[in-house]
């Protein structure tokens, strides 16, 4: 009768091929829930800390103004520098700065208010907006520099574009995905639905006129004085007048192409 061989060897193989499954299971399960906080810090908890923030400096605005005072108070200490940022071209991204040269030769009685209006400081909110039928209220800040005013939940005004109210275009940038997406659902916007810009001396209610719905992330020409894609000509305007131009990226969770919402000023009431 003969007695069975136990393989040592074999064994210890198939204890270390175990061992190593087993480690490798690990590592993956450790990755994906890195890869889950991630996912959550990024889409959820970006949003509520950016929201909070920008509700908070809302308020804080609306009581400055109320007690008489003039435009919010700079976020940063100094205001920022040349250095942070680029072109002005359309995106989440950073901007550099520059004069208003949108009004220049243009006067109407919008414009009345500079002096209580003075140039905004660099990263200071200093206006409200507000789009009813998105339920959507948050400050704008001068610049869009990511760090110091789109990643705090704010809308950014690119430097060199108009001033609410102002003739020319008043442009603005947010994010339309994680850091509060101010902007998320700009797409839903109609011809003929109300946006309110307010500031410590009036409220400018702006009409939205049109919208294009996609071109690229380097097409300035829609936030120029007189708005027309330089990529899709066809989009745009051929006159001077008072507009508004939203920006942000396309599609969602994207930055390779930018959305464009336009509208004219309808009307202006002192605050």
């Amino acid at each position: 009768m003969r007695v069975p061989v136990v393989h040592q060897q074999a064994r210890r193989r198939r204890a270390r091929y175990a061992r190593l499954l087993w480690n490798g299971a690990e590592i993956l399960v450790t990755l994906g829930l890195v890869l889950m906080l991630l996912v959550v810090h990024q889409l959820w908890w970006t949003n509520r800390q950016a929201r909070e923030g920008a509700e908070r400096k809302v308020q804080a605005l609306e009581r400055e103004w109320e007690g008489g005072g003039g435009g919010g108070e700079s976020d940063t200490a100094g205001g920022g520098s040349v250095s942070d940022g680029g072109s002005a071209s359309p995106g989440d991204g950073d901007g550099d700065r520059g004069g208003d040269r949108s009004g220049v030769g243009s006067r109407s009685a919008t414009d009345s208010d500079s002096a209580a209006n003075p140039r905004p400081r660099w990263t200071q909110a200093y206006a409200i907006l507000t789009i009813p039928r998105l339920d959507l209220r948050v400050p704008v800040a001068e610049g869009i520099s990511k760090g110091n005013v789109l990643n705090k939940g704010y809308v950014g005004h690119y430097p060199g574009t108009a001033q609410p109210g102002r003739a020319g275009n008043f442009a603005l940038a947010g994010h339309r995905n994680t850091h509060g997406e101010p902007f998320r659902y700009i797409n839903r916007l109609r011809r003929g639905d109300r946006i309110e810009v307010e500031t410590p001396a009036a409220v400018y209610t702006y009409v939205v006129d049109r919208t294009l719905a996609q071109t690229s992330a380097g097409d300035g020409g829609v936030i120029r004085e007189i708005p027309r894609s330089a990529v899709r000509p066809s989009y745009g305007y051929s006159d001077p007048g008072y507009y508004l131009t939203l920006t942000t990226c396309t599609p969602e969770y994207t930055s390779k192409y930018r959305l464009v919402v336009w509208g004219k000023l309808g009307s202006m009431r002192p605050r």
